[in-house]
Formats: C-alpha cells, sequence, structure tokens
C-alpha cells in the first residue's frame, strides 16, 4: 500500500474537508444546528482517517501490527489494528462536536453580562460523557487484545465494565426498568412489569454481546467494517423515521434518536475511509480494536438511545451467527485457533474450513451433528465405521459455503452484506409495523398527512 496519496486522493480529501469546515462555520449564524455539524464532522472524520490509514500504515508495520492474508495466492504482509487510527479519530470528532448540541444554552448563558436563568441540560450532556467514557475504555480493551491476543474467557466480560459508566448514566437520568407486556400476557402480568436489576443485566448483556459479535463474525476481507456499516445505516433509517415529516413532531422520542445520529455519523465516516483501504483485496487490516470499538458505539447508542430492543432486531444474523458458533465456542466440539473459510490456492475460492474430531464424539453429540448435516447447517466426514472425524466450523460464513459452494471472498462477503440487510430492513417492518400484533401500539406515531 502506498503511504502517500495520489494527487486525485489529495484533491478530493481537501475539498471534502473545505466544504465540511463550510458547513461548520454557517452554522454558526444559527442555533449550532447540531445534526447539520454532525454531518460535517463526518465528512471531515472520513478525510482524516483517509489520511492517517495510508501514512501510518508503514509506521504501525514497523511496530509489529502486521499480518498475512491467507485468503491469497501471494501472503504479502500488510498492516493490521488501523481500526485503531478510526476510533481514535471517531473519539477526537465526537469530543470536538459536545458542544454544539448545546450551542444555544451556552450563547444564552454567555452573551453580554450572562443569563443565568439558563440551565445547561446537564442529562444529555453526562449521556455524552459517559457514551464516550466507554468507548475509551473499549478502545483501550481492543489494542489490549491486538497486542497481547488475550484469550476469551479473559476478555469476554470486559465490555460489561466498560459499560458502567452509561449503566450509571441510564440509572440517574432515565431509570426506567419496566417492560410492556405482550397483549396476550396482560391478562397475566398486567400491561408493564418492572425487571428491576435484572434490566440492568440485560443492558450489560448487550454490551458484551454487541462488540463481541463483531469479532466473531468475520475472517474475510471487508466484514466487520460492511457488516458494521450496514448496521449504522439501519440505525440511521431507524432514527430518520422519527425526525421525517410523516412523524408527528415533536416526537417525545426525538432527542434519545438525535442522540444516536451524532454518534452514528461520525462512525459511518470513519468506517467509511477503512472500508476503502479493507475491502477486497484488503491493503489493511481492522484488527478486534474496530470490532470492539464498532460493537460499543451500537450499544451505547442502542442503550442511551433508549431503543435496544430494535438493535437487537438488527443483529439478528450476529445472534444467529452466536448461537450457531456456541458449540464450538463453549468446546462441545473442537474448536480451532482460527474459523476462517479455507482457501483453496488452485481455484482461487474459499472452501468451508474443517475441524477434526481426534475421538469420535459422544452418542449425544454425534446425533445432533448428523441432525444439522440432514438440514444442511453443517458438512460432516465419516470413516469406514460411521464415526464422525470431520465437520466444517461453526461460523455463518462456512455455512454459506456449504449452502451455496465454493466462491470468491469478495462474493462471500456480498452474499452475507446481502442477507443482512434484508434481514435488518425486515427487522424494522417487524417494530415498527409487525409488533402491532403483540402489543398496543408502536411509539412511532405517524401523521395523518
Amino acid at each position: 500500500m502506498a503511504a502517500a496519496l495520489s494527487r486525485a486522493e489529495t484533491l478530493s480529501l481537501l475539498s471534502l474537508s473545505a466544504a465540511c469546515v463550510g458547513v461548520l462555520a454557517n452554522t454558526f449564524h444559527g442555533d449550532g444546528e447540531p445534526l447539520i455539524a454532525s454531518l460535517a464532522f463526518s465528512g471531515i472524520a472520513f478525510s482524516f482517517s483517509y489520511c492517517l490509514i495510508r501514512w501510518l500504515g508503514d509506521t504501525f508495520m514497523k511496530a509489529g501490527f502486521r499480518g498475512r492474508d491467507m485468503s491469497k495466492t501471494k501472503k504479502v504482509e500488510i498492516p493490521e489494528t488501523m481500526g485503531a487510527v478510526c476510533a481514535v479519530v471517531y473519539l477526537l470528532v465526537i469530543m470536538v462536536f459536545i458542544p454544539f448540541p448545546f450551542y444555544k444554552d451556552i450563547v444564552a448563558a454567555t452573551s453580554g453580562g450572562g443569563n443565568r436563568d439558563v440551565v445547561l441540560e446537564v442529562e444529555q450532556l453526562a449521556s455524552f460523557l459517559s457514551a464516550i467514557l466507554s468507548l475509551q475504555s473499549v478502545v483501550i480493551l481492543g489494542v489490549g487484545d491486538d497486542l497481547f491476543d488475550i484469550r476469551w474467557r479473559h476478555k469476554l466480560f470486559i465490555p460489561a465494565f466498560a459499560a458502567i459508566p452509561m449503566l450509571i448514566v441510564y440509572f440517574v437520568d432515565f431509570g426506567v426498568t419496566r417492560v410492556v407486556v405482550p397483549l396476550p400476557l396482560q391478562q397475566y402480568l398486567g400491561d408493564l412489569v418492572d425487571l428491576g436489576w435484572l434490566y440492568y443485566a440485560y443492558m450489560a448483556a448487550i454490551a458484551i454481546f454487541c462488540p463481541n459479535s463483531i469479532n466473531i463474525l468475520a475472517g474475510v476481507n471487508g466484514i466487520e467494517v460492511s457488516q458494521s456499516l450496514v448496521i449504522a445505516f439501519l440505525l440511521v433509517i431507524n432514527d430518520a423515521l422519527y425526525l421525517a415529516p410523516i412523524t408527528k413532531y415533536p416526537h417525545p422520542a426525538t432527542d434519545s434518536h438525535l442522540f444516536s445520529l451524532y454518534f452514528l455519523l461520525p462512525f459511518i465516516g470513519v468506517s467509511a475511509a477503512l472500508w476503502f483501504h479493507n475491502w477486497y483485496p484488503a491493503r489493511v487490516f481492522v484488527g478486534d480494536t474496530y470490532c470492539y470499538f464498532a460493537g460499543m458505539v451500537f450499544a451505547v447508542v442502542g442503550i442511551l438511545g433508549h431503543f435496544s430492543k430494535t438493535l437487537l432486531l438488527l443483529f439478528v444474523p450476529q445472534i444467529f451467527n452466536f448461537l450457531y458458533s456456541a458449540p464450538q465456542l463453549f468446546r462441545v466440539v473442537p474448536c480451532p485457533r482460527h474459523r476462517l473459510p479455507h482457501f483453496n490456492a488452485r481455484t482461487g475460492l474459499l472452501e468451508p474450513s474443517t475441524t477434526k474430531y481426534a475421538l469420535p464424539p459422544s452418542t449425544l453429540v454425534s446425533l445432533a451433528l448428523r441432525t444439522l448435516s440432514r438440514v444442511r447447517l453443517l458438512k460432516i466426514e465419516s470413516n469406514a465405521d460411521g464415526e464422525i472425524v470431520e465437520s466444517s466450523n461453526f461460523t455463518i460464513l462456512n455455512l454459506w459455503l456449504v449452502w451455496f459452494g465454493p466462491m470468491r471472498e469478495d462474493r462471500l462477503a456480498m452474499g452475507i452484506l446481502a442477507m443482512q440487510m434484508v434481514v435488518g430492513l425486515l427487522g424494522l417492518v417487524v417494530r415498527h409495523r409487525l409488533a402491532l400484533w403483540v402489543f398496543r401500539d408502536d411509539n412511532l406515531k405517524w401523521s395523518e398527512v
């Protein structure tokens, strides 16, 4: 990867940055226009990330952050852990952005002699600061994982500790732990059920699941960044539904979904810059840092934006991948160090990778494996005695190859991403339309126009 930018890249990035700075300067003539400012900051974040990824690639390789792409004929070393660059740029951009949502109050409090009656929205500011603290904590985890290759059993629950600041803010500012009971059960449980501390355990579980689920669904060029971008765009669509003219305004959830957009737009900016370098054929690797960072961004907006259930509907492929991977993750069947698809150097295509059984699996496990094979959820090999000696690895990437056969790396990634988009859009339909079958109403009210 060339460290220097081409002339076309330089001019394009300079033009984008200049336009974004001009937009930012124009926001000061009004009330700060935080949503417009966030869009401008996302453009600046894209430009800075794009440049720094190119400029720091050689530096990262000299520091030992490099790896070989095992799914290529020529296994050339390329920079690794470049997601850390995007995470740092993102955090800096969010910090600089913080004054914009409060610009009107700041001006009113500081103009002339100052209006002492103006009260800064401390609750919203606390949400911003706690979100940044949680994101910084999980980025440190990601860098530590890239440096020391931390074992799964040690790092699995660390995101829950990183989520403590935003859970505390949720408790202080919102504190709602009641959930709506589906209509068929309301005659037994009532309209609402207070889960108490279990609701905080549920939110901590989301903070654990989101970062780790992005990290598990990995192994081909561009898949980590692309799935994150798809989820981010789907969340933006969900947020836009609450801000669109067809929705009654002001909606009670407007501030929560604006908060979500403030964090998602710059994330899309830095992720798009990384995507340009990580898509097939990859010139950099994202590293575990990006996976944890991306997952925690989604956990932050889902928890502090008060739409964690909607978030989970967009994570259905990741939930399936985790459940499907569970037999290997919990050592019910052998789990190799890496489960990425196998690259066939002769054909240039990816095939399902396999795990070998040194000892025949137990009767119960064998029955489960054969059942999965019959419904085409697994590929197994047996010896002359009928004992299972090999099976495909339990990941959605390998399962896709079992279903559709060997394919090129970029086609595998595009297939998974198309599925992610379709499932996510169906999730939004379920959330805002089909949910009315089991709940009295949806919190998204459409206007009559």
